[in-house]
């Protein structure tokens, strides 16, 4: 199971692309409403959750994904729920995926520390303890960043690619002409 996070002022492409891109590897992906069933993006769009969080389960967890946006990433970061993923995922080596604002989350847990991590450059400074590199998309072991939402179909598809093959995650590729 592949978890994405979604609360209140997430960014929408951040959070689907993702989920449209684990789907097209037939990966079992579910969005969660972090703030109700019903999450509002930060441009305003209305997305209906798959899950809320009292539906949730680490009974074959693969992944976590964490999209930024404002307040979106914050919204996130308070909720006792998704921090208790992101325990469960680092003690147990399952991957946590995180996008723009979203690895400040991480970092500010120490699970960032001496990892190279990307994020939206304005949240460079809360991975002062990481290996920052500007931009792209980056994996240290099971953490995999991402610096905004111009990178969402290469951030979805690493994460096809952990979670599957390289061979997976190019067939993808080719077939959305990316």
């Amino acid at each position: 199971m592949i978890y994405v996070f979604l609360a209140d002022g997430f960014e929408i492409i951040e959070a689907l692309a993702p989920v449209d891109m684990l789907g097209r590897a037939k990966l079992n992906v579910k969005t969660v409403g972090v703030t109700g069933k019903t999450v509002k993006s930060s441009g305003g769009i209305e997305v209906v959750a798959d899950l809320e969080l009292s539906q949730l389960s680490t009974d074959d967890l693969q992944m976590i994904i964490l999209p930024g946006g404002m307040p979106g990433t914050i919204n996130l970061e308070a909720s006792e729920t998704v921090q208790s993923y992101i325990d469960y995922c680092a003690e147990n080596n399952i991957y946590i995926a995180s996008i723009c604002a979203a690895p400040s989350i991480l970092a500010h847990k120490g699970l960032l520390n001496n990892k190279t991590a990307t994020c939206f450059p304005s949240f460079a400074d809360d991975l002062k303890n990481a290996c920052y590199v500007a931009g792209g998309v980056r994996q240290d072991g099971k953490y995999i960043t991402a610096a905004g939402a111009g990178v969402c179909i290469e951030f979805g598809l690493k994460c096809v690619e952990v979670l599957t093959d390289t061979q997976e995650a190019q067939s993808i590729k080719a077939a959305i002409q990316s």
